[in-house]
């Protein structure tokens, strides 16, 4: 694999959504199967796409690459080829291992003025946007929604909310988010148990959405909600927890956010 299609790979992965490991040969001495500056991408499943040296070395990176993509940490691989070590080169090798994890998905439902000062203020923030109005067709949004996506719902109308609540539970998102008040909360709760759903579901949901800060206007709402997106993002990635360690308990979060109609 040369290295400009190597690049356009990268690019290609981003626009995707679809994480991968990029191993880099960074130092070579003696005889060793490959020198520095050869590269070899390692997809989330383990497939590959270039090369590295193949044989055990590529079976051991292939395999560290694994845990840096879980970690989202870079990590170094040092080969010994020797005789010792069972090898016939007799060289070294160093391998960089770099986690190419693409930015988290942030989607706000509800285009009203919450809506779009909070996909502004995400997008800022870093998170890929994607925001959907009243007549937006959810489906292909949530089928592309995996553990490093986070989810406001933030409509005008209280009744548009729950129902779109019943299909954001259906998916790994790490963090949901209703925009309103706790009154609101409370009946959404109801609304949710007629619906068969089990408290552990319920509880996903952060309601009111943001941290507490006495927002008021839009834009104040945004930058509490999208706070509390980085709270989220930053404890899971200082601790490596997973899609089901980062959600919380709606009773610990939020507070009071009585202008639904504003969303």
């Amino acid at each position: 694999m040369d290295e400009l299609a190597l690049y356009e790979e990268i690019v290609q992965l981003k626009k995707e959504r679809r994480p991968a490991v990029l191993a880099t040969v960074i130092d070579s001495r003696g005889s060793s199967p490959r020198k520095a500056g050869a590269k070899m991408l390692i997809y989330a499943d383990g497939a590959t796409n270039g090369t590295v040296g193949g044989g055990a070395i590529e079976a051991e990176t292939v395999e560290a690459a694994s845990e840096v993509l879980r970690d989202n940490t870079p990590r170094t691989l040092a080969f010994d080829l020797t005789e010792a070590q069972n090898s016939v080169c007799g060289g070294e090798m160093t391998i960089y291992l770099e986690p190419l994890v693409t930015a988290p998905h942030c989607l706000v439902i509800g285009d009203g003025h919450v809506g779009k000062a909070v996909s502004r203020a995400a997008s800022l923030a870093g998170f890929l946007v994607s925001l959907a109005g009243k007549n937006h067709d959810l489906k292909p949004l949530l089928n592309r929604t995996d553990h490093h996506t986070y989810i406001l719902v933030a409509t005008s109308d209280h009744q548009q909310d729950f129902l779109a609540v019943k299909e954001v539970l259906a998916t790994a998102a790490c963090y949901i988010a209703v925009l309103g008040s706790r009154r609101k909360r409370k009946a959404m709760e109801e609304f949710l148990r007629e619906e068969k759903f089990k408290q552990a579901e319920i509880d996903r949901i952060i309601s009111p959405a943001g941290l507490n800060i006495g927002a008021e206007t839009p834009e104040e709402i945004a930058v509490s909600v999208v706070a509390q997106m980085i709270q989220v993002r930053r404890a899971n990635a200082d601790t490596h927890r997973s899609a089901v360690a980062c959600r919380r308990p709606l009773k610990a979060h939020g507070h009071q956010q009585a202008i639904a109609a504003a969303g």
